[in-house]
């Protein structure tokens, strides 16, 4: 069994470096097959950062066959994910978010993606939380001198609305049910689109540092 530990600077969302930076290699270095694209220079980034953040991993599976079998769990401060899948997805996960939050200036409008990511994640489920995340981006971005305008008084409309959903189907199941654990479901989910329909601007003054400033060329 292979433990990998993945941490996040909370205010910056860069991937923390827990490998001895002493002792490495030379396919690190930044002028080493540097990217055509990339705007760094030699003389302040003498090493690539996403290569130095992958490096523990590329030594480590460098002779594993992708295709072998595994099971992979990961496990988060909310929840645990796990599959039985090809070393080459668990990895694809791995890589992804250390890739996103490695400080690569061309990678850096991913680091919302990364601070939310979602391992195993399929096109569709990544095309929807990609378009999301750039227009949530748009709106803290947004400027009066842009003429781009958008709430969320609609959404907030919406979740009023699903309130009212809540409370019938509450009332339902009161009527069949002897036990609580359905009728605590709803309630949660009550309690929830409560919230939401009354604190979501201020709710999301609480996200605009992980956007503000992103997405922008």
């Amino acid at each position: 069994m292979i433990d990998y530990l993945i941490e996040l600077d909370p205010e910056t969302l860069s991937f923390t470096p827990h490998t001895d930076q002493k002792l490495l290699p030379g396919w690190t270095k930044l002028e080493y097959k540097q990217c055509r694209n990339c705007p760094l220079i030699p003389d302040t980034h003498p090493y690539c950062p996403i290569a130095l953040n992958v490096m523990e991993l590329v030594e480590t599976f460098k002779d594993v066959f992708s295709y072998h079998d595994c099971i992979v769990e990961c496990t988060t401060a909310e929840r645990t994910y796990s599959k039985k899948t090809s070393v080459m997805e668990g990895l694809s996960a791995l890589f992804g978010i250390i890739m996103a939050s490695s400080d690569c200036p061309v990678m850096e409008f991913l680091k919302p993606m990364a601070r939310f990511h979602l391992p195993f994640a399929t096109i569709e489920e990544t095309t929807v939380r990609s378009a999301s995340m750039y227009l949530l981006a748009q709106y803290f971005n947004q400027t009066p001198e842009s003429g781009i305008s958008c709430d969320f008084k609609m959404l907030e409309i919406h979740y009023t609305r699903v309130q009212a959903v809540n409370e019938g189907l509450l009332s339902r199941i009161k009527s069949v049910s002897s036990e609580d654990a359905d009728k605590n479901a709803i309630i949660t989910m009550h309690s929830m689109s409560q919230f939401l329909s009354q604190e979501i601007d201020y709710s999301l003054s609480n996200l605009e540092f992980i956007f503000k400033g992103r997405y922008k060329l």
